[in-house]
């Protein structure tokens, strides 16, 4: 990054508050956007995200705003919406950002009407503008608290991977860089339906011994889409890929395996998700779809996309998977 300037924030959930105090203990100024003039005003005066994050305080180098041109001076903006409005704020940034201000994708996704990748879907919205991805295992709470966590930013201009790494890690966030874009992404997205199924299995009553086995065959799954779409297999060993499937397939904090757990325990979809955004139940028929294009057997994700559909409860799904063929585990 050859500018100087805040680092903008869009979005004011969970994780773009986490992410806005991270990025302000690095250093940085940090002007943080939200849709709402009324919410922006509440946050700048009270200094607390209750409704996301209770008890964490904002830090006073964060300016909250509802007006989107106030990020035209940003030195790099991160979008942390979810992943299916990154076209439509891609689209409203593109009207305000200078081409040459990176976007980092925070969302993990896959563009369910299109089935586009999230960095693809800016390419096309802002052409010739740097798109960097976020992601790793990391929760919102522990991050705001300062509870150690690593993350990998993945760029393909390789020295503006690192400037940003560098800009953002601090104290209690550790940034790695890499220039496998659609590594990085891949395993974000995949491995939050991944989760779903894990959260299922939990909530069927099925036991850790199978809890583990589906974390291990959901990674084969992860590394064979991941090397069909470009994706390298190292970076799906890494924090990107098997640190965050672990990490999603592991805790109720999830919401990924908070949803799989209650869709276990025999609620609806509708009522498994409580309401809240469930980013793997927005993708699998993407993922799902972008597989059979490839001719990529993922049975896994193929079984969480028919109990999404409909087409199979949870009981059939896990007969479905165990009676498949015996073969070779690799």
């Amino acid at each position: 990054m050859t500018a100087t300037g805040p680092i903008g924030i869009v979005g004011a959930g969970a994780w773009g508050t986490a992410l806005a105090n991270a990025a302000a203990i690095a250093g940085n100024d940090v002007i943080l956007w939200m849709r709402s003039p009324e919410q922006a005003d509440e946050l700048a005066a009270t200094r607390t995200n209750e409704r996301f994050l209770p008890g964490a305080r904002l830090l006073d180098r964060i300016a909250p705003t509802a007006d989107l041109n106030n990020l035209a001076s940003c030195c790099a903006v991160l979008l942390v919406t979810p992943a299916q409005t990154t076209r439509e704020m891609a689209g409203a940034l593109s009207a305000v950002l200078p081409n040459e201000t990176p976007l980092v994708l925070c969302a993990k996704g896959i563009e369910r009407e299109t089935g586009a990748f999230l960095c693809d879907v800016v390419q096309e919205v802002r052409p010739g503008a740097k798109v960097a991805v976020l992601s790793g295992p990391s929760f919102a709470h522990d991050v705001v608290r300062g509870l150690p966590t690593a993350v990998t930013l993945a760029c393909r201009d390789t020295d503006l991977a690192e400037d940003l790494a560098n800009a953002l890690s601090g104290p209690t966030l550790r940034v790695y860089h890499s220039s496998d874009v659609r590594g990085v992404e891949i395993g974000g997205a995949a491995k939050n339906v991944l989760a779903i199924a894990c959260g299922a299995v939990v909530g069927r009553g099925l036991g850790e011994s199978a809890k583990a086995a589906l974390i291990a065959r959901g990674f084969a799954e992860l590394l064979r889409f991941a090397r069909a779409y470009g994706g390298e297999a190292q970076t799906l060993m890494g924090l990107s890929g098997l640190g965050d499937l672990v990490l999603t397939c592991s805790s109720a904090q999830s919401r990924n395996f908070s949803f799989g757990l209650h869709l276990g325990q025999g609620a609806n979809v509708q009522a498994a998700s409580g309401g809240k955004l469930v980013e793997g139940a927005t993708t699998a028929s993407a993922l799902v779809a972008l597989a059979k294009a490839k001719h990529v057997d993922m049975p896994i994700a193929q079984a969480v996309e028919r109990i999404l559909s409909g087409a199979w409860t949870v009981d059939e799904a896990v007969d479905a998977l165990m009676n498949r063929p015996i073969k070779s585990e690799h």
